[in-house]
């Protein structure tokens, strides 16, 4: 049964990716976080916080399941279950500890889970997508993960995310190779796929009246040809897991993007997914981000958040709120 309404989640710390490294600033303040996420959450409305954790390699599972547990305590002290993210950056072709870890993840935190992506964006290529054994780490992964919740008998959400294939660095014939990898075992697998797509954000800047267009474009595309490429039916949902529109000086183009600016933005694709949500089968949608890594640095990857660094709200943060209340679960 698909839901009225869409589940909202967030990422809420500082760190983001870029194309050359990490982008760090101020350090995260727990107790504002908190604050911010009840704020956004409101009486009634699901809100569903989303963070990330990266696997290295065998030698790097204890300090996984470290981190692991540092975000699960502070699940349990807020109150709030985890959409995690397990990333994978291993150079070597044994699997042997990325699927313990994943065993392992799901046997100790289930119980603060609500669900678990298996490999973070393993179809770009300047990403996961250049590690040789990423596509098996994947596929492999999520059916060691469903296995162990039958197993273990709990609810963990089990799926995995892409990034758009029609335009950047992809790696060719990716939704075909993980079917033949997998087979129907592992769509079968599969309570969900993750889409993690930026609109007006890394591509050629669009008018405001043009953003519908174009998040439609993205979504059909998704559901009604990589998807079905894949083998992975309508009735496997799509969780928008990473979406969000900065603020702060565009680094290609020169241009200056406003506070005033993505409040309509954002307002403008949350509302296009949920127009879409019943037809597409769309549950989620999770913004990046709570909080600028930077706002000192006047460039859109310090500039993610709907927050600046020291938690004031831009206008974002309230129309992200009014959404949530208004179209919300």
């Amino acid at each position: 049964m698909i839901s009225s309404g869409l589940i909202f989640g967030v990422y809420p710390f500082s760190v983001a990716g870029t194309p050359t490294g990490l982008a760090v600033g101020p350090k995260d303040d727990y107790e504002k976080i908190y604050s911010a996420l009840k704020e956004l959450q409101g009486p009634e409305k699901s809100l569903l916080p989303r963070t990330y954790v990266v696997y290295v390699g065998p030698e790097s599972v204890n300090k996984v399941l470290s981190y692991v547990e540092r975000y699960v305590n502070l699940g349990v002290k807020w109150g709030f279950k985890w959409d995690m993210a397990l990333g994978f950056q291993d150079a070597g072709m044994e699997l042997d500890g990325w699927l313990e870890l994943i065993r392992a993840i799901i046997r100790q935190y289930s119980f603060a889970l609500d669900s678990l992506q298996i490999t973070g964006e393993a179809n770009l290529t300047f990403t996961e997508g250049s590690k040789p054994n990423v596509q098996n780490a994947l596929v492999q992964g999520v059916i060691a993960a469903k296995e162990e919740t039958e197993a273990a008998n709990v609810q963990v959400n089990i799926g995995f995310a892409a990034v758009p294939d029609h335009f950047g660095p992809v790696v060719p014939d990716f939704w075909e190779s993980i079917f033949q990898l997998g087979g129907r075992i592992f769509v079968e697998s599969l309570d969900y796929v993750g889409y993690n797509f930026y609109t007006d954000v890394f591509e050629k800047s669009i008018d405001l009246k043009d953003i519908p267009a174009s998040v439609e474009y993205v979504l059909r595309r998704f559901r009604e040809k990589n998807l079905k490429t894949a083998h992975i039916p309508e009735s496997v949902p799509i969780r928008i897991t990473e979406n969000g529109w900065p603020t702060g000086k565009h680094p290609f183009t020169g241009e200056d993007r406003s506070y005033e600016h993505q409040a309509k933005v954002l307002e403008a694709i949350i509302r296009t997914v949920y127009a879409l949500r019943q037809e597409l089968n769309i549950t989620h949608y999770e913004l990046f981000g709570l909080r600028d890594a930077d706002s000192s640095i006047n460039d859109l990857f310090h500039q993610f958040g709907i927050m600046r660094d020291d938690y004031t709200p831009k206008p974002a943060f309230y129309t992200f709120q009014r959404l949530i209340q208004e179209l919300g679960v």
